[in-house]
């Protein structure tokens, strides 16, 4: 099968190619190599140094390919407003051209990076009222150290749950936005082209390779980076923010199942799957595990919060195993081990 790969060069990218190749897959790798993920652009064999935005002049790399299986995006939460027009511009315009490039070529089966940023908060239980959807957190509460959702009903603290990927979705960030607006845009193309798409809604992706001292990289890469400066974790809010950690291998056996799937997926739609590990895992013990293995400093908790993240969002795994037969196999007690000395990306 011949797979287009974009972000090729890339931290999540540079994984997704080895296994597909491994797998026996003709790859084609292309990467834009956006300064905010490589403020050294490492010089990758056989990667067409492309911007995604002009798909449309690609010509003869999409002739002949099976699956297009687009990774290259701007990713973080986005440091500033200013951001916004760069994550619409690569994450938003870059994939309407790719689709309409892959229409054009009669490419009609995508797999597409998307993530968990998607859902905004999680989901949330009251032991009085079942299931509720919680109030944004307001800033008098966040100033007072008040970090939890509460029931709109009775302000119980609410305990977090698995989220599914029927949950409706709720963008808090400029980065989320532009992931949901990729899913529309390939729930569309897929109608109107008549055509397959797959949505892999990644969670706290890790491992080696990981971009190194940039708000753009995940937390993770951030505590590690604090540690290699010889500067103990912070760690935002209480620490208490729970999430799923998984390691960039598990992930790039996600799309290996998924570009097997996409082509007998039921065409005119886009299916939406959780990657993640199953395991729930706190923020603050993320940076105890990296700390710790690093023999580095305990982390730091600040009691400071950014307004657009949320409490808790941790998924289930369920429908991934059911439907493309993917289960993590490295815990992230297991992988955050390990990430403590592997090396990070400059």
């Amino acid at each position: 099968m011949r797979v287009l790969l974009t972000g090729a060069a890339g931290f999540i990218g540079t994984a997704v190619r080895r296994t597909l190749e491994t797998d026996g897959h003709d790859v084609v790798p292309v990467d834009a190599l956006l300064p905010q993920a490589h403020r050294t652009p490492p010089d990758v064999e056989g990667v067409h140094r492309l911007d995604v935005r002009d798909a449309g002049e690609w010509g003869d790399l999409l002739d002949g390919v099976d699956v297009v299986c687009h990774q290259a995006a701007l990713v973080g939460a986005g440091v500033t407003v200013a951001d916004l027009p760069e994550y619409a511009a690569h994450n938003d315009l870059g994939t309407a051209a790719l689709l309409a490039a892959m229409s054009a070529h009669d490419v009609g089966n995508l797999v597409l990076a998307s993530s968990m940023v998607v859902y905004g908060e999680g989901r949330y239980a009251c032991p009085e009222h079942a299931t509720v959807a919680p109030v944004p957190r307001s800033v008098a509460a966040l100033d007072a150290g008040d970090f939890d959702n509460h029931c709109p009903a009775c302000d119980r603290v609410l305990a977090w749950e698995l989220v599914e990927e029927s949950a409706r979705l709720d963008p808090r960030s400029s980065y989320a936005a532009s992931k949901v607006a990729q899913e529309h845009y390939a729930s569309a193309w897929a109608r109107q082209a008549g055509a397959s798409a797959v949505a892999l809604r990644y969670h706290n992706v890790y491992g080696p390779g990981m971009p190194r001292d940039t708000p753009y990289s995940g937390v993770a890469a951030i505590f590690r980076s604090s540690l290699a400066r010889g500067e103990a974790p912070r760690v935002f809010e209480d620490g208490g923010q729970m999430r799923d950690f998984v390691h960039v291998d598990d992930v790039a056996r996600a799309n290996l199942a998924a570009v097997r799937a996409v082509g007998a997926r039921e065409v005119g739609e886009l299916s939406a799957y959780n990657v993640c590990s199953g395991s729930p895992v706190s923020i603050l013990d993320v940076a105890r595990i990296l700390a710790r293995q690093a023999g580095g400093a305990e982390p730091v908790v600040t009691g400071q919060y950014r307004s657009g993240d949320v409490r808790h969002v941790v998924a289930s795994p369920a429908l991934s195993a059911r439907e493309l037969g993917f289960a993590a196999q490295i815990s992230p007690y297991e992988g955050l081990a390990g990430f403590a000395s592997a090396p990070l990306r400059d």
